[in-house]
């Protein structure tokens, strides 16, 4: 079998070691050597920006926030759907990873960050929903493996009740949260609701029509009342 190359490297905040790797046609993001996220494996990250994005594709003058690049897909399936006055700021911890989607990674996902509606912050995105309250019709989470961390402890904040109250906060009345998870997990669907979310759960395809592995979305719908 052929072996990996590894187009670029870097380390998250907590020294977890992010590789960019190549083999044929296939691109594969790996922390501390474990895959985080495949190519040829991104349908339920599109699903998570349709299935976010439902009611504001009829909105006006949207306001969406990605926490979490990856290799474009969320981001890409949400500018397929939105209207052409909206806004979307993606949060991305990584430098390297926005540098990744620029060039190597660009072209998998039609170049979505080339898109005049797409605004980038290097930052972590429970800083940017805590300083942005009612700033969102929208809110798509995709940070490691979902509400169990993956790469980044620290990013367990995003989906303990300090984060999803952040979350519930930075929506505007009528606003969703949409969640990617690898796996269901029904303490969180519980948080959701502890917080004053009408949840919703839809498991996805990997592949979507094509099978792979199921991943769970969880929606949250905040009362357009904003309760």
């Amino acid at each position: 079998m052929k072996a990996w190359e590894v187009l670029g490297e870097s380390s998250a905040p907590d020294g977890t070691d992010i590789q960019l790797r190549r083999r044929d046609a296939e691109f594969l993001i790996v922390a501390n050597g474990k895959p985080l996220m495949s190519s040829l494996l991104h349908g339920s990250e599109e699903a998570l920006a349709t299935i976010g994005c439902r009611r504001a594709r009829t909105q006006e003058q949207p306001r969406v926030l990605i926490g979490g690049l990856g290799m474009g897909f969320t981001l890409r399936a949400a500018l397929d759907v939105l209207p052409a006055d909206a806004v979307v700021t993606v949060a991305e911890l990584l430098p390297a990873v926005v540098e990744w989607n620029r060039a190597s990674l660009g072209a998998l996902a039609g170049h979505p960050l080339r898109d005049p509606r797409v605004r980038v912050q290097i930052a972590d995105v429970g800083f940017t929903l805590r300083s942005r309250p009612g700033g969102f019709d929208v809110v798509l989470l995709d940070t490691d493996n979902g509400p169990a961390a993956f790469t980044a402890m620290d990013n367990a904040g995003l989906y303990d009740n300090g984060g999803v109250t952040a979350a519930f906060a930075a929506l505007r009345p009528g606003g969703t949260l949409a969640v990617w998870s690898a796996w269901d997990d029904r303490k969180f669907e519980q948080r959701l609701r502890f917080h004053g979310f009408r949840v919703e759960v839809e498991r996805v395809r990997a592949r979507l029509r094509k099978g792979g592995p199921r991943h769970t979305i969880f929606i949250g719908h905040k009362s357009p009342s904003g309760a």
